[in-house]
């Protein structure tokens, strides 16, 4: 425990990357070996289940620390993580533990459905036992919630050069459900679990947004363009019999998706489809408001069914007949699923995502004006002869989005961040003009720099009208520019409307509080994208 909390301290405090992956090689050249499993696990987003609720681990924490509530809560407010407000309160432990991290994750476990007063009895016994920075670890291994600043690229590389394995080979061994309990640390990262006759799926091949024009990158000749979909990307696997489709962030996502399932029969064994799940009605792909519909959902009724159907629009084939197809060109992998959508009996709800015709960047960029009208977000640019390389590789893929909409509000309210910004109001809810009065349209916290951050910062505490709990009213005076992708009717917000990927663009210091947008114009900006 006390070296993986050295491990944590070392990513939080630096902003390089070739720092952090230093930290995470030296971790893994040091760990016991039965703690490293747990740790990629955590790494990748691989939550164990909460034992213990958080109401409860509050409640005891304050009773130890003999803290009034009052008092607890303004601390909490003000360092910004619960987890770490907890481990500074409570008293000096009365001695110290050399337990590993796998030992106290695996004593964890143990404590599901077990009674209150259990789970009371080893909480208090383990806090009382560890020091700040371990406890800091513990309660974050009680909520399962690690926020450090740790990509899979970054893990991935770090792995690589620990273990001197090829890192497409270590990103496809981690993907997919693997227990920490059950694989040594070697065997993982060898990839000696991975059996390419069931469900598993390859590492998705990722994008970098261009920025600058495309006639940069060379002749058009030498590139395939595609539409960007705004949808769920996924992997739809057929290997032994079995139909299983995975999200991008790594579910099985085959159930809430029953419109696919034909292809279980129709796909042939041996074979990975790379695409996009959308709504998809009378042949048109309808707004990503109506496929949120049918995410995450355990069961599916008719009336979902019915207006939010689901297609697939495939653009990629990573196996054919069970040969792995990523080290071949994307001409030739186009080529075969083709072939391979051109046997479906249904070709209506898995399509080919259509290739975009254009002889010249100028002309391309006149058709990517368009896409809106597709429900598109833009265009999406690959090199014919690219391999489908694991994660981000600069030069061979690009998404070249359309701009996004944009809005200018008023900031109304304030919170603190979290971890680094736990001291900085950095969390904002933003209103536009309703008559009169303003209402709120979004809550958004990137886009400043630190610089603008310490000055809103400061505008905050020195404009602050109410407090709720953490929340402050300020004056309504800071106008920003928010970008967003989308907008959509929505009945859990006040305004009726919610915007997709709010962000901020800019602080407009050259406007006052009277000249931002009024909610009537962002319900003409909905109408006209329906």
């Amino acid at each position: 425990m006390k070296r993986f909390a050295e491990l944590i301290q070392q990513l939080e405090t630096s902003n390089k990357t070739n720092d952090k992956i230093a930290a995470l090689v030296d971790y893994f050249n040091e760990a016991d070996d039965l703690d490293k499993p747990y740790v990629i696990a955590m790494f990748t987003g691989k939550r164990p289940k909460r034992p213990v609720s958080t109401a409860l681990i509050k409640l005891w924490a304050i009773e130890l620390s003999r803290l009034p509530e009052w008092l607890f809560t303004e601390s909490y407010h003000n360092v910004g993580d619960l987890s770490e407000t907890i481990a500074l309160i409570l008293p000096p432990p009365a001695q110290i533990s050399n337990r590993k991290l796998h030992e106290w994750i695996k004593d964890l476990a143990l404590l599901n459905g077990q009674e209150d007063s259990h789970k009371k009895t080893f909480i208090v016994n383990a806090w009382n036992s560890l020091e700040t920075r371990e406890r800091f670890i513990f309660n974050k291994l009680i909520s399962g919630n690690f926020r450090i600043g740790v990509s899979n690229k970054m893990l991935v590389n770090a792995l690589e050069k620990q273990s001197s394995t090829d890192s497409s080979k270590i990103m496809h061994s981690i993907m997919g459900k693997w227990e920490a309990a059950d694989i040594s640390y070697n065997d993982l990262i060898a990839g000696t679990h991975v059996n390419t006759d069931n469900s598993w799926p390859y590492p998705f091949c990722l994008a970098y947004a261009l920025e600058a024009e495309p006639s940069g990158l060379g002749e058009p000749g030498e590139w395939q363009a595609e539409w960007k979909w705004d949808g769920i990307r996924g992997q739809i696997i057929k290997r032994n019999g079995e139909l299983f489709i995975w999200s991008r962030g790594e579910e099985l996502v085959t159930d809430q998706f029953p419109e696919l399932h034909f292809l279980a029969t129709e796909l042939p064994d041996g074979t990975v489809l790379d695409g996009e799940i959308l709504s998809v009605k009378d042949s048109k792909i309808q707004a990503f408001s109506i496929l949120q519909q049918r995410l995450n959902r355990k069961t599916i009724n008719k009336t979902q069914l019915n207006d939010a159907p689901i297609g697939f629009y495939t653009y990629d084939l990573l196996e054919h007949k069970g040969r792995d197809l990523r080290e071949e060109p994307l001409a030739n992998r186009r080529k075969l699923l083709e072939q391979t959508i051109s046997q479906l009996a249904d070709q209506g709800i898995v399509a080919l995502s259509p290739v975009v015709i254009f002889s010249n960047w100028a002309e391309l960029a006149e058709l990517r004006e368009g896409s809106r009208a597709i429900n598109s977000e833009g265009i999406m640019l690959k090199k014919l002869d690219s391999s489908y390389h694991s994660g981000r590789k600069r030069g061979d893929w690009w998404k070249w989005k359309i701009n996004p909409y944009t809005v200018d509000t008023v900031m109304i309210y304030a919170q603190k961040g979290s971890g680094r910004r736990a001291n900085f109001f950095t969390d904002y809810t933003f209103a536009v003009k309703d008559g009169d009065q303003l209402i709120t349209v979004a809550k958004a916290y990137s886009g400043l720099t630190d610089a603008e951050i310490k000055e809103v910062d400061s505008f905050v505490k020195k404009n602050a009208l109410e407090k709720f709990g953490p929340v402050r009213t300020v004056k309504p005076e800071l106008v920003f520019e928010i970008a967003f992708e989308g907008i959509a009717e929505s009945k859990r917000h006040k305004a009726g409307l919610a915007l997709r990927f709010p962000r901020i663009a800019r602080w407009r210091k050259d406007k006052k509080a009277d000249e931002i947008n009024t909610l009537d114009d962002l319900r003409q900006l909905l109408q006209s994208t329906l």
